[in-house]
């Protein structure tokens, strides 16, 4: 939905995840093939990841300030058990933690979400404030208060309403 760019980092794996799923058109891109060759999972995988995404999803709304779209599994929950080892590069002695066992999604994310925490840029990304959207976006406003995930689409509907309520 959003004409924004993309999360940085290891969070663009978080952002593209989430993201899906449309939640105005039903339409999930986990159902395709090139939807699952995208994020590197197998069509056994998807149950899973769609538990993730939704604990993403969540968790990105409050980031934004926002209650849960529904009851999910906490993100701490499904990221505690996710294979990740520290590796140290030689030429520079910077180090990141990587996924351990050849990168399944839930390690991939843990792995982005710690980078982005050591970065500064966990809490930047939300869920569009839209009910019929929710759509994962990077909050790259100054003070950090983004509400939607577009401002021409979710954002104008929003306002659109509230003006049309007000006339009534």
């Amino acid at each position: 939905m959003s004409g924004r760019s993309p999360a940085p980092g290891g969070l663009t794996l978080v952002e593209a995840l989430v993201n899906t799923l449309d939640l105005e058109s039903g339409a999930d891109t986990l159902d395709t093939p090139d939807g699952r060759a995208r994020l590197g999972i197998t069509e056994a995988e998807v149950a899973a990841a769609r538990v993730l995404r939704e604990s993403l999803r969540a968790t990105l709304l409050a980031h934004a300030g926002r209650p849960p779209h529904r009851p999910v599994t906490p993100l701490g929950e499904l990221l505690a058990g996710a294979p990740l080892h520290v590796a140290v590069h030689p030429a520079d002695g910077s180090a990141e933690l990587v996924p351990a066992d050849g990168g399944p999604l839930v390690s991939r994310v843990a792995a982005a979400v710690a980078g982005a925490l050591v970065e500064g840029t966990w809490t930047r990304l939300k869920a569009c404030e839209a009910d019929t959207c929710h759509w994962a976006y990077y909050d790259r406003s100054p003070a950090g208060r983004g509400r939607w995930c577009s401002m021409q689409v979710c954002g104008a509907r929003v306002k659109m309403r509230r003006y049309r309520a007000k006339d009534r």
